[in-house]
C-alpha cells in the first residue's frame, strides 16, 4: 500500500443501518489520488444516472486525501462529494480545520454514506470502531450546539465534529455541513443532502498514525516551505489578517461583487466603506489566532463581540468571500451586520456566498420594483440596510415565509416566483463567488464549464490574471493549454488535501511534488501531476455527461461577463470573450465543444477510465 493511506474506506447505508469496510487499492490511489478524484471514481460506480439528489441513491462522501494526518504543512483539508440539488450534477466542496486529518487518524481514508435513515442519527467513529447512533435529541440544535453536545456525549473534548444546523435539517439547498464550529465545505447543497439522509452529524476521534514513505523528506520539505514563506512579502499580512487582508483592495479594484455585480466599488461603495470590512478594522474583536491542522500560516481568528446591535459573544472572523457577499454586494458597510450574518450562517449551516448573493438578487429586485415589501414579508430591503439584511437572512435560516423560498437560492426563487430571472448572477444555477471574470477573464470559463460550476477554487488561469495589466489579461487566443495546465494542477492539489493559500505565500509547485513523492513513495513530477489531474477532471466531466449535462446546459449570467459592460469604475467598458476562452479550453482538453464528450483517444491515453469509455462509446477494442 502507498503511504498516506490507512488502507480502508468506510461505507454506511443508512436505510439498512449497515456499515461496511472496503480496502483502498493501490491502483485507485495511484490514478485518482484521493479527495474528489477518488470520490468521483467511487460515485460514478455506486450511483445510478438520474439519482434524486435528496433521495437514497445519492451518495455523500467525506474524503481527506493522502496528505491530511501526515506532518506535511498546509495539509488540513478534506472534500465532500455528492450530486448537487442546486445544479443537478457533480458537486465537490472542501473545508479546512481538523475533521479531515482526524478521520484518517481514526482509521479511514474515506467515508461514503448512502440511503436514508428512518430517524435522525449521527455517526460515531473512533479508532476503527463505527456506530450509527440515535440523534433525535440533537435535531433542532445548531452546528455549534451539536458540537458541544457531542463533546459531552462522547466524553471527549477533542472530538472532531461535522454537523448540519437547522437549515440542513430543512433541506435548504444553500445548507452546508459545518466542522470545527465555523469551517464549511460550503457550496452545492451538501447540508441538504445530509438533512435528507437524516444524518445530523459525524463525530470522529482517532489516535492512529498515518504512514508515509519518506518521513525525512517530509521534514526537509517542511523546512523548505518555511523558508519560502519567510521570504515572501505577503506572509505576515496573510497570517495576521487572513483573507480579510484583500477585502478593501478587491472591492476597489473591481474584483469583488458590488451591488449584485452591477456596481463599481470605488464609485458605489467607496474607499471608506471598503476599509470598514477589512481585517485591519474587524480585528479589534480578535482574541486569538486560529490555524487549521498542520498550518504554519494560521490565517483564521477567533473574535469576541459584546457590543453593537447583535452582541454575539465568542464568534469567528468572517472570510473574504463572506465579507464580500454581505458587504459590497449589498452596499452594506455595517460591521455588526456582517458579523451577525457570519454567525447565523455558521450556526444554521448556510453557504455564506450563496446566502449573501441570494439576498443581493432579492435586493436588486426590490429596488427595481420586481419584488414588493409584501413579497418579502414586510422587510424593506433597501441597499445597505443591515437590519433588513439580517432580518431576511434569519427568515432564510428559519425557513419561514419568503425565507423558505430564498433558502434554496436565487435561481430557485426566480423560478418559483416567476420573476427577476434577468437579475440572477449565477453559473448553472449557483451564485457567483467573489472574484470577477471582468477582471480575471479566465474565471468565466472556470465558472461556466468546470464540472463543479461557479467555483474560484477549481483552477484555471483566471485568478492569476487578476493583477495583470490589461494588455496581458484580455487575450483570447492561445489560452487553452495554460488554462488546462493550471486546472489540472489544482485538481491534484485539492485531491491531495493541501490548502491553496500556500501559493499565496510563495510555496512552489515543486514543493507539493516533493510532498507527494515523500508521502506516497512514488516519483511525482509536473507531467505526472498533469496526467493525474486530467484523469480526475475527465472523471468529473463524465459524471455530468451521464446526467445529461451538455455544454449548452452550462450557463453563466451575461452581466458577469460584461454584457452590457459597466459604465464606471476600473472595469468600465470591459466585455470579455468567454466563448473563445471556452473553445480554447475544450480544444486543449480534447472535449467536443457541442457534446462535452472527451475524445476516445484521449480517454484511452489517460487509462483507468474503462467504465467512462463504455458509457460514452460502447464496447470498443
Amino acid at each position: 500500500m502507498l503511504g498516506g493511506y490507512r488502507g480502508k474506506m468506510l461505507f454506511v447505508n443508512l436505510t439498512k443501518g449497515e456499515v461496511q469496510e472496503k480496502k483502498v487499492t493501490q491502483e485507485l490511489v495511484t490514478n485518482f489520488i484521493g479527495g474528489y478524484g477518488l470520490g468521483a471514481k467511487i460515485l460514478y460506480k455506486m450511483m445510478p444516472a438520474g439519482a434524486d439528489p435528496l433521495g437514497p441513491d445519492n451518495v455523500l462522501g467525506f474524503i481527506p486525501g493522502p496528505a491530511p494526518g501526515t506532518r506535511a504543512l498546509f495539509s488540513g483539508r478534506y472534500t465532500i462529494v455528492h450530486k448537487s440539488p442546486i445544479t443537478g450534477g457533480w458537486n465537490d466542496a472542501n473545508s479546512g480545520g481538523y475533521f479531515g486529518p482526524e478521520l484518517k487518524k481514526a482509521g479511514y481514508d474515506a467515508l461514503f454514506i448512502s440511503g436514508i435513515s428512518a430517524k435522525p442519527v449521527y455517526l460515531w467513529i473512533k479508532d476503527g470502531q463505527v456506530e450509527i447512533r440515535e440523534a433525535s435529541h440533537l435535531w433542532g440544535l445548531d452546528a455549534k450546539e451539536t458540537w458541544a453536545a457531542l463533546q459531552e456525549e462522547t466524553g471527549d473534548e477533542r472530538v472532531r465534529v461535522v454537523a448540519i444546523g437547522p437549515a440542513g435539517e430543512r433541506m435548504s439547498y444553500l445548507a452546508c455541513p459545518i466542522n470545527d464550529g465555523h469551517r464549511a465545505p460550503g457550496r452545492g447543497g451538501g447540508g441538504a443532502v445530509m438533512g435528507a439522509k437524516k444524518l445530523k452529524a459525524i463525530a470522529v476521534r482517532g489516535n492512529g498514525e498515518v504512514p508515509v514513505a519518506k518521513p525525512a523528506k517530509i521534514l526537509a520539505t517542511n523546512k523548505s516551505v518555511i523558508a519560502m514563506m519567510q521570504k515572501h512579502p505577503a506572509t505576515e499580512a496573510w497570517s495576521q489578517y487572513g483573507t480579510t487582508r484583500i477585502t478593501a483592495a478587491s472591492t476597489l479594484s473591481g474584483d469583488c461583487a458590488v451591488k449584485n455585480w452591477a456596481g463599481a466599488g470605488i464609485v458605489d461603495f467607496g474607499e471608506e466603506s471598503a476599509h470598514k470590512l477589512s481585517g485591519v478594522v474587524l480585528d479589534k474583536y480578535k482574541t486569538k489566532k486560529y490555524g487549521c491542522a498542520n498550518c504554519p500560516l494560521g490565517c483564521g481568528a477567533e473574535y469576541e463581540v459584546n457590543t453593537g446591535r447583535w452582541p454575539l459573544g465568542a464568534t469567528e472572523r468572517p472570510e473574504y468571500e463572506t465579507c464580500g457577499a454581505f458587504g459590497p454586494a449589498l452596499l452594506c458597510d455595517e460591521e455588526d451586520a456582517l458579523l451577525k450574518a457570519n454567525e447565523l450562517c455558521n450556526r444554521y449551516g448556510l453557504d455564506t456566498i450563496s446566502a449573501g448573493m441570494t439576498i443581493a438578487w432579492a435586493m436588486e429586485c426590490y429596488d427595481r420594483g420586481i419584488l414588493s415589501k409584501e413579497d418579502l414579508d414586510g422587510i424593506e430591503l433597501d441597499w445597505g440596510k443591515g437590519e433588513a439584511i439580517v432580518a431576511l437572512l434569519q427568515r432564510m435560516a428559519d425557513g419561514e415565509g419568503c425565507g423558505a423560498v430564498l433558502a434554496n437560492g436565487s435561481a430557485f426563487a426566480a423560478q418559483k416566483w416567476g420573476k427577476g430571472a434577468e437579475y440572477l448572477q449565477t453559473a448553472s444555477g449557483i451564485e457567483i463567488p467573489m472574484h470577477d471574470p471582468r477582471l480575471g477573464p479566465g474565471l468565466a470559463r472556470t465558472y461556466q464549464f468546470d464540472p463543479t460550476p461557479g467555483r474560484h477554487v477549481k483552477g484555471g488561469i483566471g485568478l492569476g490574471q487578476l493583477s495583470l495589466p490589461p494588455e496581458k489579461k484580455y487575450v483570447y487566443q492561445g489560452t487553452g493549454e495554460a488554462d488546462l495546465r493550471a486546472t489540472t494542477f489544482q485538481e491534484v492539489l485539492n485531491c491531495l488535501g493541501f490548502c491553496m493559500f500556500a501559493a499565496s505565500v510563495g510555496v512552489t509547485a515543486q514543493a507539493f511534488y516533493d510532498y507527494t513523492e515523500a508521502i506516497l513513495g512514488i516519483p511525482f513530477t509536473a507531467e505526472a501531476s498533469f496526467t493525474t489531474g486530467l484523469r480526475i477532471l475527465n472523471m468529473r466531466q463524465a459524471f455530468n455527461l451521464r446526467e445529461g449535462i451538455t455544454p449548452a446546459a452550462c450557463t453563466i449570467s451575461r452581466r458577469i461577463v460584461g454584457k452590457p459592460p459597466l459604465k464606471e469604475g476600473p472595469l468600465a467598458n470591459v466585455t470579455i470573450d468567454e466563448v473563445q476562452l471556452a473553445h480554447n479550453f475544450f480544444a486543449a482538453a480534447d472535449w467536443n465543444r457541442k457534446t462535452g464528450k472527451p475524445s476516445l483517444k484521449s480517454l484511452g491515453k489517460l487509462g483507468h477510465l474503462q467504465e467512462v469509455i463504455r458509457d460514452l462509446y460502447g464496447d470498443v477494442d
